[in-house]
């Protein structure tokens, strides 16, 4: 996912990247604070966590770090995670970790240097990785 995220950012921008790899998904908190401590503008964090109950909820406890480090900085942390029940095929989540990585880089691009286009796509049910949920309708 983080060379999907690479390679999609370096098509936008030029940006320098620094890569981090932890053991699981629970660790990602104290790396991400790490880098930015070190200065990073902003950090993605990518993980794949199982489809059982423990790994929702391992997943739940490393999300609630990862904000924890975003907030304690005053700096964004995208998290990507991409669930092993999310798809019915290895070829299927393969793809949408792709395409979720990507999309969430843009995302990043948009946040440091394209603010405008978050707003104009504020309320239209963009969704990572999926087909877009769309605008409310009355």
């Amino acid at each position: 996912m983080a060379s999907a995220a690479i390679d999609e950012l370096k098509q936008l921008c030029s940006v320098k990247f620094e890569r981090k790899t932890v053991p699981g998904i629970k660790n990602l908190p104290v790396a991400v604070k790490g880098l930015l401590d070190e200065g990073c503008d902003i950090v993605m964090a990518f993980g794949m966590p199982g489809a059982e109950p423990i790994d929702k909820q391992c997943a739940h406890e490393a999300s609630t770090g990862l904000i924890q480090a975003g907030l304690g900085a005053g700096k964004h942390v995208i998290e990507v995670f991409v669930f092993e029940d999310e798809a019915d095929s290895d070829k299927e989540l393969a793809e949408l970790a792709d395409q979720r990585a990507r999309e969430h880089a843009r995302n990043v691009y948009r946040l440091l240097f394209k603010p405008e286009e978050l707003e104009k796509l504020a309320g239209t049910g963009q969704r990572e990785g999926g087909p877009d949920a769309g605008p409310l309708r009355r």
